[in-house]
């Protein structure tokens, strides 16, 4: 399998710092692609939000760099995805006593990753940053942890309710501000076409069949393309009014 990738990232129209933190590494071992994509969304006031979604990045890449040779030996896509799963929960940990130890409430981080060694992929997940597949259609691959997905599965409330419904932001698991989380872990098999790591504020003021009309491996030729279709749908949702960051990344498979 080959991939290219890229990532795009915006402050938005309206805060004064992006939060949103991003991250790709790719590498060749023994002839074979791997690659590591990376978002996680920050809360919390000034620049903690921040150094939330930094200090996880941060994590990763570092987590990349030296553990993930070992890994690569005999590779078995479960095992990583359980010591994705601690690693999150380790750094849960830290971020809370950060925040117990400076007087502060409220800081965390969301988390989607995914890596691909091969034709194999793991996925992690915490919060309401997502992953989807675009393929013959847009398929999201993670589940919201939110308030309002939790009340769409309960058939409590309809999809068109949660779009506008003033918890839609409301998380229910969140990388240093919950007191334990239990992290989504996916695993499977690399299909061709397009793989998408968005923040929720790429998602909310555009619509699926927008989000694939750009973002159709189609249409996604090279680097460049995929660049400046990214970039059209972030001028898009900024021209709508979204106020969040706005973050995304694509990662070709052919």
């Amino acid at each position: 399998m080959r991939f290219i990738a890229t990532a795009d990232t915006d402050i938005g129209i309206s805060k004064d710092t992006n939060q949103d933190s991003v991250l790709i590494k790719h590498a060749i071992v023994d002839g074979e692609e791997v690659l590591l994509a990376v978002i996680c969304d920050g809360m919390g006031g000034l620049s903690k939000g921040e150094l939330a979604s930094a200090t996880v990045i941060r994590a990763f890449a570092k987590w990349f760099d030296e553990e993930l040779p070992y890994e690569l030996e005999e590779v078995d896509m479960q095992v990583i995805g359980a010591k994705w799963s601690l690693l999150l929960k380790e750094l849960n940990a830290q971020i809370l006593e950060y925040s117990k130890d400076n007087g502060i409430e409220g800081v965390g981080t969301t988390f989607s990753g995914i890596l691909f060694i091969g034709d194999q992929y793991v996925i992690g997940h915490v919060g309401d940053t997502r992953v989807y597949h675009i393929g013959a259609s847009l398929i999201q691959l993670t589940t919201d942890q939110t308030f309002v997905a939790r009340e769409i599965s309960r058939g409590t409330m309809t999809l068109e309710q949660a779009k506008t419904d003033k918890r839609r932001n409301l998380l229910l698991q969140c990388i240093g501000a919950s007191k334990a989380v239990e992290p989504q872990i996916i695993c499977g098999k690399t299909e061709k076409g397009a793989y998408m790591l968005c923040s929720d504020g790429f998602r909310h003021e555009i619509t699926e069949s927008e989000i694939y009309e750009s973002l159709n491996p189609i249409n996604l030729m090279n680097k460049d393309a995929m660049h400046n279709n990214a970039k059209y749908l972030i001028e898009q949702v900024k021209s709508r009014e979204e106020k969040d960051n706005i973050s995304v990344l694509l990662i070709k498979a052919e």
